[in-house]
């Protein structure tokens, strides 16, 4: 009997010189009434990457999955009828050309026989008419293969932006008209896409903090953010609003998580788990008493309560006082 009496003495009072130890000072602070909600991994936009002319995909550069970079190839696309026009009009240009150098050298020589006294001005007139028609035919035929030219450029689609690839819902050899998307890109830079019941509506605001347990995260530690964006309009009576957390490339797109959002706000004592023990189911604090004295008391401890500066942070009800020092046991 006395052996238990002072086991139990032991435990909860100890006299001595204090050590060096690492001490919490107890304070009353604001912390948020909490509530679960689902959220769903969304990115900030979601850009198609569209073809400019139609024709057959003759070649697919990505997959569904795979990072790009702002105007890389994501496919080609080829059409017959362009390069049998450009054909056509390489034909066109070479019989133009031969026009061209014949009118010039007609013209030339009507000048010559002009300056003899050869041949009257009319002449001269219609040579450099006939050169002018034969050069401006040349002109706009070049024209006309640049455009076809700048088509068989644009068969090549681009990433419109650096991201990642959600989906290609075409596969190499299919049809495609002007304007079709060949791939689904989200920009890089993911967001939390909230939910939130509409009666929470009043508590909501931007710049509140967010919180996703390691359990959700697969992390050792929480991950926190805050909301950046309430969206002015309730759906299906639900407000929808974007929270940023940090590293979010790790989740699939359309992911659900559960995320605690502030829902009010109560004054509480939060502590470091560190700094409480449990002995044969109670929980202790030690707590400094003046010079070199400690003591262990009860506490009862609340719901946990982490927050980033404090990661195993929780809540406690009873058993201390504002000022308390605790001790780390």
């Amino acid at each position: 009997m006395r052996r238990a009496v002072l086991t139990l003495l032991s435990i909860l009072l100890t006299v001595g010189s204090a050590r060096a130890a690492e001490t919490f000072t107890v304070a009353l602070v604001q912390v948020a009434d909490e509530k679960a909600v689902f959220a769903t991994v969304e990115s900030r936009n979601v850009v198609p990457a569209r073809t400019r002319i139609g024709g057959m995909i003759e070649t697919l550069g990505v997959r569904a999955g795979d990072s790009v970079e702002r105007g890389q190839v994501v496919a080609t696309i080829g059409d017959e009828k362009i390069v049998l026009r450009m054909q056509s009009l390489d034909a066109q240009i070479a019989g133009l050309e031969a026009q061209q150098r014949q009118a010039r050298i007609d013209l030339d020589r009507a000048e010559t026989l002009f300056k003899s006294g050869t041949i009257a001005r009319a002449r001269l007139d219609e040579a450099r008419t006939a050169f002018n028609v034969a050069d401006n035919a040349l002109r706009s035929r070049l024209a006309e293969r640049s455009v076809i030219g700048q088509q068989l450029t644009e068969g090549s689609v681009l990433a419109p932006n650096a991201g990642r690839v959600l989906s290609v819902p075409l596969t190499a050899g299919a049809v495609i008209q002007p304007g079709e998307a060949v791939a689904m890109i989200a920009e890089g830079g993911f967001v939390l896409r909230l939910r939130v019941p509409e009666r929470h509506a009043r508590f909501l605001k931007v710049g509140d903090p967010v919180r996703i347990d390691a359990t959700e995260s697969g992390k050792s530690a929480p991950r926190f953010g805050s909301i950046r964006l309430i969206y002015p309009r309730i759906e299906d009576g639900r407000i929808v609003a974007d929270a940023t957390v940090g590293g979010l490339d790790d989740y699939f797109i359309g992911e659900r998580l559960r995320v605690w959002i502030a829902a009010g706000e109560h004054k509480a004592f939060v502590v470091p788990a560190a700094f409480i023990r449990t002995l044969f189911g109670i929980d202790y604090a030690r707590l400094q008493q003046g010079a070199g004295l400690t003591i262990d008391v009860p506490v009862q401890r609340g719901r946990d309560l982490p927050r980033p500066t404090m990661p195993d942070g929780m809540e406690i009800l009873s058993g201390l006082r504002q000022g308390d020092v605790l001790v780390r046991p």
